[in-house]
């Protein structure tokens, strides 16, 4: 199964970035095309397969990928869609006006911006990023969507911290390939 071949070539970091934290790496799926692959299908087979469905114009307009690894596979993911990608950036890094929100962090607050006129109202969003864990960022982005007048069918994430239960604070379903519970 492909989740499983995703899962494999994710490689755990222990004590990192701090003591008691197991990260996960996703780094090295980019490093095997065949993972890379694998792990674009699987998100464009899911959208496909199950997204567009509740989308009221049957179609997703725009993927949203969140600063930085969202850049990643975002634009990927849209262009075999036939979508729009529009990144949420770090504040003060996009030009022009922007929408902005402000999430919490684990050592303080920080804050995710959006140029104001890259989403139009009404259409379909889906955002992305490599990892949920208590889904500050996710719901920060949910909010730059909002403003700008989209709709979010869904959120889509390779790994999800299940335990953090980030899925609660979203506006929308949450995908993820590979959780972890613990």
């Amino acid at each position: 199964m492909d989740t499983e071949y995703i899962k494999s070539q994710l490689v755990p970091h222990p004590d990192f970035p701090k003591k008691g934290i197991v990260f996960l790496d996703m780094f090295p799926l980019l490093r095997n095309p065949v993972a890379f692959e694998t792990l674009i299908t699987n998100f464009v087979h899911h959208l496909t397969a199950v997204t567009i469905a509740k989308s009221p114009n049957r179609k997703i307009d725009v993927v949203v990928g969140l600063d930085a690894r969202g850049f990643l596979f975002g634009p990927i993911i849209a262009l075999r869609l036939g979508a729009a990608f529009v990144p949420v950036r770090k504040q003060g890094k996009l030009p022009g006006k922007c929408h902005s929100a402000s999430y919490e962090k684990e050592y303080g607050v920080d804050s995710f911006e959006m140029q104001a006129d890259a989403i139009e109202p009404g259409q379909s969003v889906v955002v992305v990023d490599d990892l949920i864990a208590t889904g500050g960022s996710a719901k920060a982005a949910g909010e730059l969507v909002a403003k700008s007048g989209g709709k979010i069918l869904e959120y889509l994430f390779i790994i999800e911290l299940t335990f953090l239960k980030a899925a609660e604070k979203l506006d929308a379903p949450l995908y993820s390939i590979v959780q972890v519970d613990d």
